[in-house]
């Protein structure tokens, strides 16, 4: 009979939870990086410009189409012989930017062209600059419209940067691997882990409600 024994666990939680800190921090990182290239990308691809559009299109299908995990090999093994090198860190944060980016340029150019023709002409109408209109009358609208898919999609790149343990970078799988092969009790160490990872999406969850009431939400009519 198993015998559970989860004073390893305990004993050791100050790393379990520092490895949960930097999780945290490299998917907050990330969704940020990666927002910024899906709201260029998801831009490139509503234009009118040709060769930027089938750029984008080609790093959309690439990446959507091979697996994360060959993704940051490429990155961490492979560049280095054409002379890009970078610490394990770094190449998990590179490729999980890559990888949301792709998959939410998607998205957002979805929600982009779901705003209705009318109000971009009716901004155009009011003498709003073409900056202002993108930002007011398309962007907003949009994200409000997907803002939903696009937060699962960072709530799976959350779950998905336990891959990055794969390199050796610094995060809350790794840090339950080293314990792992420290004490050998599996079966509570991942356990715990799942708990862990379960309670961060419960608490990415609540931030993006959060965020969705602060900024998405049209105030109650009185």
């Amino acid at each position: 009979m198993y015998q559970f024994n989860f004073q390893p666990v305990v004993d050791s939680m100050d790393l379990l939870l520092h490895g949960a800190w930097l999780t945290v921090r490299l998917s907050l990182m990330a969704m940020a990086l990666g927002l910024i290239v899906s709201v260029l990308g998801a831009i490139g691809k509503t234009s009118g410009i040709r060769p930027v559009r089938w750029l984008i299109d080609v790093y959309v299908e690439v990446i959507r189409n091979t697996p994360f995990l060959v993704q940051i090999f490429f990155i961490f093994f492979g560049l280095p012989a054409v002379g890009v090198s970078m610490s394990a860190n770094t190449a998990a944060l590179v490729a999980l930017v890559i990888n949301v980016g792709a998959y939410g340029t998607e998205i957002i150019r979805a929600g982009i062209e779901s705003v209705p023709q009318g109000q971009i002409e009716a901004g155009r109408a009011l003498g709003l600059s073409p900056a202002k209109i993108f930002r007011y009358v398309v962007l907003k609208p949009a994200l409000r419209n997907i803002y939903p898919s696009l937060t699962s999609q960072f709530i799976y790149l959350m779950l998905t940067s336990s891959v990055v343990s794969v390199i050796s970078a610094n995060d809350l799988a790794s840090a339950g691997a080293d314990l792992n092969a420290q004490t050998f009790a599996s079966f509570e160490i991942y356990l715990v882990l799942t708990i862990m990872y379960f309670l961060l999406s419960l608490g990415f969850s609540a931030l993006f409600a959060v965020i969705r009431r602060l900024f998405f939400t049209y105030p109650a009519s009185r």
